[in-house]
């Protein structure tokens, strides 16, 4: 299990990643003819792409976040490229920026934050409405009242405000910070890899607008980045569903099958089990049920230190693989993680009578409203030896451990080297 930290760290590393490269190739002052017509197809490659990874999985914001991007890729590209090819720029060209400016926070930030809720296709004709209305109508401005739209984007409304590092039109700025609002409010109450990437995104964005006619390519290369950061976020997502326990945080079973796959010739495999776990829950409720796992989960991610891995093996199981290790090694950090469970104190408070608001219920904490309880977990414990061939044999008898240590009283630690050979004996510490 990630810490909190460590795990919202880990959200922002891939797309970081990607704008730092972003960064860097933009600031390239002589590309060869590779780069420059790698450059030149890179979004439209991106984009058709992850917009086909992104329909595969029906993730359809991600997917207009991406045409988003895209859009204001190619309505400034055509200005980039008169631009180069002319030596000068063309004379909707400050009309068309100041918009681009203006409306790609809008619609990322709208895009980012509008969940699906709704059946799949009602929600794609909501946002092709969306895109089209918005679009439509600054259109329609664009060409009906060129010179009033052009004078109303670039007035300055906020003197006091207003500084010289400006290169943006003023309200290009406040859309921007209201965007950047919406996704660092939308990732602190669910942080997620998409939530990240979208708020990394929006940062490449708002660098690269005001590069767009000063660096060459800097608007191919970031919007290229900022759609890769969306698509690598929904395959960092998949792959939590896939191998990431959702409840504990843990790695689960299937990350457990490709790991026992990729172990060398020494290492050391152990089942834990809950004790009474499915009577436990059906005094205390699910819930309750939920934070034992939960804190299980928690206590044996702590045998990293003794250089194991614990994984979500299903129900009240989990597993825990020591790579490189011997069975003396192992033994004493599993006691320390079995002690640590059964020392622990839950508290329960009366569902009967729950308080009414949060002052109420610190009042009560620690109080007559709560009562405690404990759980302990009994462990089973295997090393790979020359009768077995592979780790699911292993796993067989560190299973096979695991039900004498129940048979021994719950509670305790027991090799398969102790039921081979001289029965289940307990190995919880006595006073």
């Amino acid at each position: 299990m990630l810490r909190p930290s460590a795990a919202r760290l880990s959200h922002f590393l891939p797309s970081l990643a990607l704008l730092i490269a972003g960064l860097a190739a933009a600031y390239v002052k002589d590309l060869n003819v590779f780069f420059t017509s790698l450059f030149n197809v890179l979004p439209t490659l991106v984009l058709l792409l992850g917009g086909a990874y992104c329909g595969v999985y029906k993730r359809q914001r991600e997917l207009f976040l991406m045409i988003t991007v895209y859009i204001a890729y190619f309505l400034l590209d055509t200005q980039t490229d008169y631009y180069r090819d002319n030596g000068k720029v063309r004379e909707d060209a400050a009309v068309v920026f100041h918009l681009c400016c203006l409306l790609l926070p809008v619609m990322f930030g709208l895009f980012a934050a509008w969940e699906e809720r709704t059946h799949l296709f009602q929600d794609l004709v909501a946002r092709v409405a969306v895109l089209v209305a918005v679009g439509s109508v600054a259109l329609g401005l664009e060409q009906s009242f060129p010179a009033g739209l052009l004078a109303w984007l670039a007035d300055i409304r906020w003197p006091a405000l207003h500084g010289d590092w400006m290169s943006l039109i003023q309200l290009s700025y406040v859309t921007f910070f209201i965007a950047f609002a919406v996704l660092i409010t939308q990732y602190l109450y669910k942080p997620r890899p998409l939530h990240a990437a979208q708020l990394v995104g929006l940062l490449g964005m708002f660098w690269a607008l005001p590069k767009t006619f000063i660096l060459p390519f800097t608007l191919n290369i970031m919007c290229s980045q900022v759609m890769l950061m969306i698509a690598a976020a929904v395959a960092h997502e998949a792959y939590q569903m896939a191998f990431r326990d959702e409840l504990t945080g843990l790695p689960g079973r299937r990350a457990l099958n490709e790991r026992m796959q990729r172990l060398g010739r020494n290492y050391v495999l152990a089942m834990s089990d809950v004790d009474h776990f499915k009577k436990f829950n059906d005094t205390h409720g699910h819930d309750v049920g939920d934070q034992v796992l939960r804190l299980v989960a928690s206590k044996l991610s702590k045998i990293t230190n003794g250089g194991g891995r614990a994984y979500r093996y299903g129900g009240e199981e989990f597993a825990i693989v020591f790579a490189g290790k011997t069975l003396e090694e192992c033994m004493p950090h599993l006691e320390v993680i079995r002690e640590t469970i059964a020392s622990y104190q839950i508290q329960l408070r009366n569902q009967d009578n729950r308080p009414n608001d949060d002052l109420q219920g610190r009042q009560r904490r620690a109080g007559s409203q709560a009562s405690a309880v404990s759980v302990t977990v009994s462990i089973g414990v295997a090393e790979r030896l020359l009768e077995h061939r592979n780790p699911e044999e292993v796993l067989k008898s560190a299973d096979q451990a695991l039900y004498a240590a129940k048979g021994a009283g719950r509670n305790c630690v027991i090799s398969h080297a102790q039921t081979s050979k001289r029965g289940a004996v307990r190995m919880a510490a006595a006073g």
